[in-house]
């Protein structure tokens, strides 16, 4: 059992914290909505008035927030939490932002002494709320061991991808590649569809050759196919096109940085940005096909 401060109570960072205070442990929490912070206090955490009291001897501080900005501000600085910590404390940020950030707040941490691990995660809301998601780690293996003691209780594949900085990369990646497979799927099965082939068939053929893909397995586009997959519920998230060309936008930055010429990814943020542009921000990303049908 470990004292816990957890800052950020959004839709991931909420059954993140709850699935903490499931585990048994000491659950602090600190967000601006208090709404969001009553939730936690029924399911049996206790709240804090600010972040720097939430994080008044915890073990770890885990937060999960909007943007770079917010981590940033939130760290750094003579009123940041960084330098009210004491050295036996692990902080771990499981926001994605960009990777220059959680690399500067990696080595302010790294002066202190203190244990920090950007640990950005993919499955979404559903795998947030069933404790399945999966953490991408960028830190000290020292740290790191530290971090999976606390990370098993909110996920089910833990890695350690490298330095500060690299699990927010290792997002970048995936989910950009999620992008361009959801988009490909969506083609996929609207040319069949067109041609007469019935959806679920045509899932079916692909899941068994060499078009299988996770958004064909877990997470069908396509309306009717996946009684459980958003597609089958009007495309409710899930997760947001709004975070998607969120996610896409620092996939980006990494790849400019880097001096990749990532043509598929700026196709598929191309997309992304313009069926945002339509009004459906809120939808969930599978719903990308719906600009196909169009």
């Amino acid at each position: 059992m470990a004292n816990v401060a957890f800052i950020g109570l959004g839709n991931m960072g909420g059954p993140m914290a709850t699935n903490l205070v499931k585990a048994s442990h000491n659950v602090v929490v600190f967000d601006l909505a208090q709404v969001a912070c009553d939730q936690l206090a029924s399911a049996g955490a206790s709240i804090a008035a600010t972040a720097a009291e939430a994080v008044v001897g915890a073990d770890y501080v885990i937060s999960m927030l909007p943007a770079g900005k917010h981590v940033a501000g939130t760290y750094l600085g003579d009123t940041g939490l960084l330098a009210k910590l004491d050295i036996a404390t692990t902080v771990l940020d499981c926001s994605t932002i960009d990777a220059a950030t959680a690399r500067t707040v990696g080595e302010a941490a790294a002066t202190m002494n203190i244990g920090f691990m950007d640990a950005p995660v993919s499955g979404g809301v559903a795998a947030a709320a069933a404790g399945t998601l999966a953490f991408m780690c960028g830190g000290s293996a020292e740290t790191f061991k530290k971090a999976e003691i606390i990370l098993k209780d909110m996920g089910k594949n833990i890695f350690h991808a490298g330095p500060a900085g690299s699990g927010q990369v290792a997002k970048g990646c995936n989910n950009m590649l999620l992008a361009i497979q959801m988009i490909g799927t969506c083609e996929a099965l609207e040319m069949g569809a067109r041609n007469g082939l019935v959806p679920k068939v045509l899932s079916d053929i692909m899941l068994a050759s060499s078009g299988r893909n996770w958004s064909l397995e877990v997470y069908n586009p396509y309306p009717g196919v996946m009684e459980a997959a958003p597609a089958s519920h009007d495309y409710q998230p899930g997760f947001m096109v709004d975070l998607m060309v969120k996610d896409l936008g620092l996939a980006m930055e990494i790849a400019e940085q880097s001096g990749v010429k990532n043509v598929m990814g700026q196709l598929a943020q191309s997309l992304y940005m313009e069926y945002q542009s339509a009004g459906n921000g809120q939808q969930d990303f599978s719903g990308i096909l719906q600009k196909l049908q169009d």
